[in-house]
């Protein structure tokens, strides 16, 4: 029997870089505190701004905001998903959006940089080039943790269903899915793309989300836990917050050994 609590933490990070790091401090405390053993944040969680904003608040990993939530690691002695920070790329005029999973000692147990950046242009909608900005990441990572075997993502890349199929290949059970998704689209899509990947790749989904209102656009919110036969099983409401939920390996083991998705794919007939 393999059980443990999960949680995902929702935040209204803005432009004050020392009060978004005090909440979510906060509500790792409570995470902590409510029995939770994978704990994760948001998306850009220690700062959303404007451009400018952006770079001066961006930093090498690891750097102070790494360090500083490996503090909180250490102290729960949980494995903390850092959502993700603008990592400084020395020499260039981009940053990444990059991912960090701390272990229970407070060190790096893995980094992902996100890989499909938002460049988007939807009609009465949201408009945005995260490429002006950010560098993408080209590695798929999927760490291996004492818990579970865990893909890490962030946001946009939900939309992209060839890096989970890669992930659970790879043996990922749990997908962490930090994003800031906005208000516009996540209202038809954001719980229909995290339940379709959870289903498809028989795995466990924790998507951490913002909420509020951001430079460009409102972010939707209402952060998810999925299992793996696509059931919600915690959601957060609009306001900011800590959600938890049970991941039981036993149940994803048994759906995968009922329906054997993964070991009946026909590779050799999948042909781009």
């Amino acid at each position: 029997m393999k059980q443990f609590i999960a949680a995902a933490v929702q935040v209204d990070s803005g432009n004050d870089k020392k009060e978004n790091l005090r909440k979510v401090e906060q509500f790792i405390d409570e995470a902590a505190g409510r029995g939770a053993k994978l704990i994760g944040l948001p998306e850009l969680v220690n700062f959303i701004g404007d451009p400018a904003g952006q770079f001066a608040n961006a930093e090498l990993i690891p750097g102070p905001t790494i360090e500083r939530l490996g503090k909180k690691a250490r102290q729960h002695q949980v494995w903390l998903h850092c959502g993700s920070i603008g990592e400084i790329i020395p020499g260039e005029k981009k940053l990444y959006n990059t991912t960090v999973l701390l272990s229970p000692q407070g060190e790096i147990a893995a980094q992902y940089r996100k890989m499909h950046l938002y460049d988007v242009q939807v009609t009465n909608g949201p408009s945005a080039m995260e490429s002006d900005t950010k560098k993408p990441g080209n590695q798929i990572v999927v760490a291996d943790t004492d818990l579970a075997q865990i893909g890490l993502s962030i946001c946009y890349d939900l939309r992209f269903p060839e890096i989970y199929r890669i992930m659970a290949l790879q043996g990922a059970e749990i997908f962490l899915i930090p994003a800031s998704f906005t208000l516009f689209t996540g209202k038809d899509h954001w719980e229909p793309l995290l339940r379709a990947r959870a289903i498809e790749n028989q795995s466990y989904v924790i998507a951490p989300a913002q909420i509020g209102v951001k430079p460009k656009f409102p972010a939707y919110g209402k952060s998810l836990m999925v299992d793996p036969w696509g059931n919600v099983i915690a959601k957060s409401s609009d306001k900011e917050g800590v959600i938890t939920a049970e991941i039981d390996l036993d149940l994803l083991y048994r759906i995968r050994q009922e329906i054997p998705c993964l070991k009946n794919r026909r590779p050799d007939c999948y042909h781009e």
